[in-house]
């Protein structure tokens, strides 16, 4: 009877939010079958049966849990009448901290004690990297802690559950109470999502989505550990103008390339030059990534989801065209797939369809940067000694100043303004 786990859904996700089931329990199973929608730090996605069988439910919707932790199980064909009973010894997954654990039908029974972490084949306590971070951080002895990850793995709840009981203070034996007061109504604020009459006028309290939870928990946390700089630079987007009214007019129905396609063109091939801005700083040492992929902000509802061009500095600027249209309609259509979400090594942010002309974008981690675009206007500037009236266009890159310095950004924000002043270059397709 195979288990089915949490999926890793993005290459960020810790955890995952059963939203509903799409089978219900003791249906039959085909591979490929939607057999749930979970709620990542992306998205929302479909999740699909990966073997045939008969449908046994584990958590039930609304449960937050680790990657790793069972969900459901397939029984073998036929035996939808008679489920198999779970394993006296084998724990269940333990709920994240926001899930409520279901509730046996019958009296419970007591649990046995956790063992202690399970070793690999070197004696090393298995755990994932972030909990080995985290409970250096916090003091917290890895062997005491018990894993709840695939073969007893030790994830970043686990550590977390640890850090919080031994912090929690010992409870202080119980004094006489006195008697109680008479009865009073419990106030209305503390039940209701809402108050009415203050001074602010009437107030909504609205609920976020796992989805807005997540961005709100990252932004605050790049906010908080990136030590950022930014630098701005104003680019000549004439020949771009040219260039983009050239190809539609040659174009006909092909995708023509938008200036945000130009933009993403530029940065990928100026990452290829400059590897630091293509990296990560993590835990005291640089990574550096081999493939160029291009993460492209785009607004969903109520939310920012970011798909990837994968190996944008190889692909043409009419293939980058045709990708960053399909990415967008999947994200606001809500189809887009993990693949397609996972991998960036670079942000490009956009608001210059807005009418804003220039802002400072929060940068993505592990990212080294992010590239905020502003609108695209004629201003007036001086050329030769005159006043004309030229296209530009003003982008903010904001740096991870642990991974990224000064004088290299300025090499690479500058790299990216020549290609777009001589934008034939964006044409060629390195092999």
């Amino acid at each position: 009877m195979p288990d089915i786990v949490m999926p890793r859904l993005s290459d960020s996700m810790e955890e995952g939010t059963i939203l509903k089931w799409l089978k219900a329990d003791g249906d039959d199973v085909r591979r490929g079958d939607p057999l749930a929608e979970i709620e990542t730090d992306k998205a929302t996605l479909t999740y699909e049966s990966d073997a045939d069988g008969v449908l046994s439910i584990v958590a039930p919707p609304g449960e937050t849990l680790p990657i790793g932790s069972v969900i459901a199980r397939l029984q073998g064909e036929g035996a939808a009448d008679a489920p198999a009973a779970k394993s006296a010894d084998a724990p269940a997954p333990e709920p994240a901290d926001d899930a409520k654990p279901a509730q046996p039908a019958s009296a419970p029974v007591p649990a046995t004690p956790p063992a202690a972490a399970p070793a690999g084949a070197n004696g090393r306590v298995k755990a994932s990297p972030l909990a080995r971070r985290i409970a250096r951080e916090q003091g917290i002895d890895l062997r005491a802690v018990t894993g709840s990850g695939p073969g007893g793995r030790i994830v970043k709840t686990d550590v977390e559950h640890a850090a919080r009981a031994a912090a929690a203070p010992a409870k202080p034996a119980p004094a006489p109470q006195p008697p109680p007061p008479e009865p009073q109504p419990a106030p209305v604020a503390a039940a209701r999502p809402s108050e009415t009459g203050t001074a602010k006028g009437d107030v909504t309290v609205q609920e976020l989505t796992r989805t807005q939870r997540i961005i709100a928990r990252r932004m605050a946390e790049s906010k908080a550990t990136i030590p950022e700089f930014t630098l701005r630079s104003e680019i000549d987007m004439e020949a771009c103008v040219q260039l983009r009214s050239e190809l539609k007019a040659l174009g006909g129905d092909a995708s023509v390339p938008s200036y945000n396609d130009m933009v993403i063109k530029a940065s990928a091939l100026a990452l290829r030059e400059f590897p630091r801005a293509n990296g990560s700083y993590r835990d005291g040492s640089f990574e550096l990534h081999s493939r160029v992929n291009v993460g492209v902000a785009v607004a969903a509802p109520d939310a920012l989801v970011v798909p990837t061009v994968l190996d944008a500095d190889t692909k043409s600027l009419r293939e980058i065209a045709a990708e960053t249209r399909v990415l967008a309609e999947r994200v606001r259509a809500g189809t887009v797939t993990p693949p397609e979400l996972s991998g960036g090594t670079f942000t490009v942010s956009n608001l210059g369809m807005y009418g804003v002309t220039d802002f400072t974008a929060v940068i993505n981690p592990p990212q080294a940067a992010i590239l905020a675009v502003g609108a695209l206007a004629p201003r007036a500037v001086v050329r030769d000694g005159e006043l004309v009236a030229r296209h530009t266009m003003g982008v903010t890159l904001a740096c991870d100043h642990r991974i990224l310095y000064g004088a290299e950004a300025a090499e690479f924000l500058a790299r990216i303004r020549a290609l777009l002043e001589r934008p034939l270059a964006l044409l060629w397709l390195d092999e």
